[in-house]
């Protein structure tokens, strides 16, 4: 894998002194530069020691193991929680001191309010005393604030910095875990789900981190500002404490359910992106068969569903917000209804201290609170999850045992040996199996690809090797180290050199060797860098024969003492197959030993030893000679099959598991013509987009229009006006009474100050009058409030909704070529992380904005209405904000652009690792992965950490700016004390503090919703992907087309992008009706795009017609539905086998039923436990790689197609059910334009004709037997290749095939009559 250690420069963190730490002056320059111009990776400071993934890792994995160890002692479940404690906790709790002397300020501050506005209320011009005390107090309240500012910084450093180590280290145990899973386990867990781990559940400790002290702080807070408040206007406080303890509970309920929905979420995002993961790597057959609209039904569906959870849970928050806006107008009416019907006099300052207190408990018990609460059973249902993974079976670790120095030692010795994969579910996968293998032996494993079995017996008997398979009775001994090629090959992304070397040490001699063993210099040749080509994801830049020979080369680098190859040579062609057997299995290998899995039984004769498997069971071991002399009727089998299949040596294109993309996207790279351009060899793989600047003001309005509509909008504003109106009435009402000094007391005169003299009936009036009133304003703020929450809700969960819906279809709509240069990470991250923002917090975030931003525009124009002066300060300040807050995106939006980024490849990292697990393991490179990991993660800490960082900057900033303003203001109203009236002083002061939170809080809210609208551009910008041809067009296929299946290709041409190298160039060939066309041509001569370009998969130049329609004019759709194509990779989702067959529903069971008859795998399908309605595992994995191809069969056959392409399908299945395949098609298809692609020429040489292709060009098509006579035909050379006895059987197949052709003229007599229909066109 690629180190990407080109880390970020030195950390000035490291090096900084205590002024510039405690006001992040080391940040300054970076902000200058990201002014100045774009940010990219090398501007990143490097993460300091102490952040660094593998050191927190390994320390909190180290804590995690004993936990394990002493749980396992006492029998319990481990705790995961505890194992955080330990490792966190006291460092946590030393963020506990700054939060505690945070909120005890915030509590001290309104005192000091109320002492100001009571020298206003007894204002003496006289008392010097009275106005030194006052300027002593406004003194106190600005350092005060001063102190608020620092502490809150470096509360949020602290805590932050915690919860990123937490899911730094989290992800490394999670990585380290998934690594060593034992194949049980990767049953029981998914990628999709291992994926959501990583990019979800982590992220839940950076979150809860900030409000958990808040649990306690909360109470004890609340319970001194009872107090205060009791001196303050005694026992009528109780009543608004009432009103806020009632709202507790409530909120502690809302959190519950929280978690509850979020749970179901989790569970619902873990399908939908497991489902994206299986659309994204089978998007090609998805294409070929036309099943894009079952497939967005089904998308829509599970979106729909987990939609229903993500409203709910926004219901739930937009309730909790409008609570929190709500509770204070609720609290401070009951509290002062209350203190005006015991009769007291509302006086002032009264009002202001009381106010003051309600907003400090405001926050912490209605907002901190329950949010901790919330957060914590959020992070409950992750920590579970986590655990559960980590507590998942591992695979045993195998003890190597050093291969003593006499090489007369077994290397592999088994006895009696017996495994299961599931032993719940299956019989064994090996049953009584002996042997023993010596050093230098070749041994080679033949049978039957898997009968019913989750894998292939012969592969099985690998795994046991390698310590995949548990062992469940025998015994199994491997000396020294092993190296293994797997069937399926696997790439990752990175260069073919990093491929090979695996992350071992460069030896340029061996390194050759091997290329030169593995038949790798001719393709390195070809492409531009050499072995510094990039590959792409899942080797989208390779083809099948490449990636197999780079998987064997990689196996061959090793220095092992056993090698196990799982069927390298069913990949290539007779040519390569032969060159790898002779120059690398016994050449390069040849002291060595080996176990070879093949259904190449031509090679058999070379192997020291042969083992005959079949349905677990050894059926015979020996030497070639002692299997032939045996009276096993092994040997006939054997026989039996050399005379039909003996050539079946042959590019059987590798089946893999993962690498959907057909080979064809860069075919020319191994073509051999060397006047040829390379083409396309290897693209490297670009960069993920970023977009630049601001975020465009089309993304805002496509989010808001998404889900609502104009008038919508309108409503929404309006709304919200009404609201922000009723809220500023309530706060006003209060002082206008205040100031009217209307008391219920029962004094029979109250003197009012302006000396009307006025009857307490009149009083009762007033008092009625009053109350009336603010009860009115109050209920209207309340009901408004929650109505705008709501509404706003549910329209941006709506536009969420929509748009990824948007996005998913666009993506379907989406040439393939797209996929191929987009790694699978970078399109999944699109539909896990960005969607998940726009899910859940990004309308809480946008709301909240909204909301503040109202606010403090209602508060701003009540303070001027008072003190018009106040707008001489507050117009540069505003001015200053918005020049902070530009100053500060430019940096923190790259910044968070890049975090984005860079956090793609720990995903990709993490998908490649576990299609590779086995090989990883074999060759003993977890270690050097993990580090790998470690570096990934490392470099989005980089980002990560800088991202919390400048975001403290820019908030210590504008903290600062604000405490000014509070000093101004403070002192501003002593100075001019002169006819300012306490009501005013206190609204004035009251407001300044609030609107310095606030708007310092509303900027970076703004920030923070302009960083995370770059989700909904990354979103926004897949749903406008160019899509391919409409999938139905105004001109329909006339009814029952194509009756006849004759294809013409007229000067057709074909390349996968439009500025990219032709790939079939000015092809022109006439299929007659019901032909059997075989198609042959090295890797990379253009079989597959001849393919590509009949289905349109990128449009070709040049005309198609299918019985005489012309294919360009017909929808996508209507086109491919009519043509059926067994493909290379046999692709199954993970639904019911119903749904695999038959997305559509088109078909009754007894057609199923009979179709899984004619390929024979009926059977099968009965002994499931549900029939048809079971469910198969991730990409089909509970089925064998035949019986996956069988079920591709069976989908043709239910199609019932004119035309059928046979895409390499038989390759990587024995040779018996190769011949059921054949055997089928030729009974089933018997009227059938069939064209198949093989690299096995028994399997086409009996066709009527055959086509060689060679660099796009066709070379020669005629009847086999007539190539076959002329020496010059390059089918003539493919043939001679095989071997002579192979070639003799081959020449008399075409021969007996073409007397059979001959009696009925030179085709089936509907070909004649066909013919001038081409003509015409």
């Amino acid at each position: 894998m690629e180190n990407p250690e080109k880390g970020g420069r030195r950390n000035p963190l490291a090096t900084a002194n205590l002024f510039s730490k405690l006001f992040l002056c080391w940040l300054t320059p970076l902000m200058h530069r990201g002014h100045k111009q774009r940010l990219n990776e090398n501007d990143m400071y490097g993460v300091l020691p102490e952040d660094r993934s593998e050191n927190l890792g390994e320390d909190l994995q180290r804590i995690w193991t004993q936990e394990v160890r002493s749980a396992r002692k006492e029998l319990q479940d481990p705790n995961l929680t505890r194992v955080l404690l330990k490792a966190y906790g006291k460092s946590y709790a030393l963020a506990g001191l700054y939060v505690f002397s945070l909120e005890a300020i915030k509590v001290f501050q309104p005192l000091l309010l109320g002492k100001i506005i009571e020298y206003f209320e007894n204002y003496n011009p006289d008392d010097a005393a009275g106005l030194y005390t006052a300027y002593g107090f406004a003194a106190a309240m600005s350092i005060s604030t001063f102190a608020l500012t620092i502490l809150q910084h470096l509360y949020y450093y602290q805590v932050l910095r915690i919860g990123m180590r937490i899911r730094v280290a989290m992800c490394h145990m999670i990585y380290q875990k998934a690594l060593r899973l034992s194949s049980e386990s990767m049953g029981r867990t998914t990628t999709g789900q291992i994926v959501n781990l990583l990019s979800n559940d982590v992220n839940r400790f950076d979150e809860i981190i900030l409000n958990l002290h808040y649990l306690w702080v909360g109470p004890l807070q609340a319970l001194v500002v009872i107090v205060l408040l009791w001196s303050e206007i005694g026992p009528s406080c109780l009543a608004g404490v009432a009103a806020i303890a009632l709202m507790m509970p409530v909120q502690t309920w809302f959190g519950k359910l929280f978690g509850i929905f979020r749970s179901k979420t989790s569970v619902l995002t873990d399908g939908r992106i497991r489902i994206m993961n299986e659309v994204v790597s089978g998007i090609r057959i998805i294409k070929m068969y036309a099943w894009e609209k079952p497939l967005s039904a089904l998308v829509t569906e599970v979106r729909r569903k987990e939609i229903c959870q993500v409203l709910k849970s926004s219901y739930l928050r937009g309730l909790n917000m409008a609570s929190f806006f709500a509770s204070s107008k609720i609290t401070v009416f009951v509290t002062f209804a209350a203190f005006a019907l015991l009769g007291n006099a509302i006086t002032a300052s009264s009002v202001f201290v009381t106010v003051s207190l309600y907003s400090t408990i405001k926050l912490t018990v209605t907002l901190f609170f329950p949010l901790a609460i919330e957060k914590m059973s959020e992070t409950a249902v992750s920590v579970h999850r986590i655990k559960n993974f980590l507590t998942l079976q591992e695979v045993e670790r195998r003890t190597f045992e050093p291969p003593l120095e006499e090489m007369k030692e077994n290397v592999v010795e088994m006895e009696n040996l017996s495994c299961y994969w599931d032993k719940t579910l299956d019989s064994p996968s090996l049953q009584n199996i002996s042997l023993s293998v010596k050093p230098h032996q070749l041994v080679a494993v033949i049978g039957p690809v898997g009968a019913g079995k989750v894998s292939d017996e012969e592969s099985s008997l690998l795994s046991a090797i390698l310590g995949e398979l548990p062992r469940d009775t025998g015994a199994l001994r491997v000396k020294g180290q092993l190296a293994f090629a797997s069937q399926q090959p696997w790439v990752f992304p990175g260069t073919i050199r990093s491929n090979i070397l695996f992350g071992r040490e460069l030896n340029p001699k061996k390194y050759e060797k091997v290329l030169q063993a593995c038949a790798l210099k001719k393709d390195l040749d070809v492409f531009p860098d050499g072995d510094l080509t990039l590959i792409g994801d899942r080797g989208a830049t390779l083809s099948g024969g490449q990636k197999a020979r780079l998987n064997l080369a990689r196996a061959v680098y090793e220095e092992a003492d056993v090698y196990l190859l799982d069927d390298p040579l069913s990949a290539v062609d007779a040519e390569v197959g032969k060159h790898l057997f002779e120059q690398c299995i016994c050449g390069l290998l040849q002291n060595k030993c080996r176990v070879l899995v093949t259904h190449q039984l031509q090679y058999l004769q070379a192997a020291d030893k042969i083992l005959v498997l079949r349905e677990g069971h050894m059926v015979g071991q020996g030497s070639y000679g002692e299997l032939q002399r045996s009276s096993l009727d092994v040997v006939s089998l054997l026989r039996k099959d050399e005379e039909q299949d003996s050539d079946n040596l042959s590019l059987h294109s590798q089946w893999t598991n993962f690498s959907h993309s057909s080979h064809s996207s860069l075919l020319p790279a191994d073509s051999s013509c060397p006047d040829q351009p390379p083409a396309e060899a290897a693209p490297t793989l670009a960069e993920e987009s970023r977009v630049e600047g601001n975020v465009d003001g089309h993304v805002y309005l496509k989010y808001f229009t998404a889900g609502c509509s104009s008038l919508v909008l309108l409503l929404i504003v309006v709304i919200s006006i009404v609201a922000e109106v009723a809220y500023i009435l309530q706060d006003w009402w209060l002082v206008y009474w205040a100031r009217a000094g209307v008391s219920n007391s029962s004094a029979p005169v109250v003197g009012i100050r302006n000396g009307v003299n006025a009857t307490p009936a009149d009083a009762e009036f007033h008092l009625t009058f009053y109350l009336g009133v603010y009860s009115g304003l109050t209920v209207a703020a309340v009901v408004f409030g929650f109505v705008r929450s709501l509404v706003m809700f549910h329209g941006l969960v709506k536009s969420a909704q929509n748009l990824h819906n948007d996005m998913f279809n666009a993506v379907l709509r989406t040439d393939v070529h797209f996929f191929d240069v987009n790694p699978i990470g970078r399109i999944l991250n699109r539909f896990s992380k960005d969607v998940g923002q726009m899910d859940s917090m990004l309308p809480i975030t946008f709301v909240d904005c909204y909301q503040l931003f109202l606010q403090n525009v209602g508060v701003v124009a009540v303070a001027a209405a008072v003190i018009p002066l106040i707008l001489v300060p507050v117009v540069p300040l505003l001015l200053f904000f918005l020049y902070l807050r530009r100053y500060y995106l430019h940096t923190s939006r790259d910044v968070k652009r890049l975090e984005s980024t860079t956090r793609s490849p720990v995903f990709s990292h993490l998908s490649s690792s576990l299609q590779g697990l086995w090989t990883i393991r074999a060759l003993g490179a977890e270690e050097r992965l993990r580090k790998t990991f470690d570096c990934y993660q490392d470099r989005h800490s980089e980002a990560w950490f800088l991202f919390l960082m400048t975001s403290r900057w820019f908030a210590l900033r504008l903290d600062s700016i604000c405490s000014v303003f509070i000093t101004f203001t403070a002192f501003g109203c002593i100075l001019f004390r002169d006819g300012v009236e306490a009501g005013q002083v206190g609204l004035v002061l009251t407001y300044a503090v609030t609107l310095v939170g606030n708007f310092q809080w509303s900027v970076r809210q703004s920030a923070e919703v302009e960083n995370m609208m770059t989700s909904v551009e990354r979103v926004v910008e897949y749903t406008q992907l160019e899509s391919e041809a409409p999938w139905e067009t105004e001109k329909r296929p006339p009814p029952g087309w194509p009756s006849e299946g004759a294809v013409t290709f007229d000067t057709v041409s074909f390349s996968y992008t439009a500025d990219g190298p032709l790939v079939l160039k000015d092809i022109s060939a006439w299929i007659k009706p019901s032909e059997k066309l075989g198609i042959v041509g090295r890797t990379g001569a253009g079989k597959s795009s001849l393919i590509s370009a009949l289905f349109r998969l990128a449009e070709p130049r040049g005309k198609i017609y299918i019985d005489g329609v012309l294919t360009s004019d017909l929808g996508l759709h209507d086109l491919r539905q009519k043509m059926s194509i067994i493909p290379q990779d046999p692709v199954l989702f993970t639904d019911t086998l119903r749904r695999n067959l038959d997305p559509f529903g088109r078909h009754s069971d007894e057609e199923l039923w009979r179709a899984l008859e004619e390929v024979q795998l009926k059977s099968v399908a009965e002994d499931l436990p549900g029939k048809l309605e079971t469910v198969l595992a991730e990409t089909g994995s509970n089925f064998s790689v035949g019986q996956r191809q069988l079920v591709c069969l069976a989908r043709a056959v239910l199609r019932r197609n004119r035309i059928l392409i046979i895409d390499e399908a038989t390759a990587n299945v024995d040779p018996r059910t190769d011949e059921l395949i054949q055997k089928t098609i030729r009974d089933t298809f018997r009227e059938c334009t069939v064209l198949t692609i093989a690299h096995r020429l028994n399997t086409i040489i009996d066709s009527d004709r055959i086509l060689v292709l060679d660099g796009g060009i066709i070379q020669e098509l005629d009847r086999p037997f007539a190539l076959l006579q002329n020496q010059d035909s390059a089918l003539y050379r493919l043939v001679q290749q095989t071997g002579r006895a192979e070639a003799a059987a081959l020449l008399e197949s075409a021969r007996q095939s073409d007397q059979r052709t001959e009696p009925n003229g030179s085709q089936n007599p509907r070909t004649e009559r066909s013919c001038p229909e081409s003509n015409e066109m």
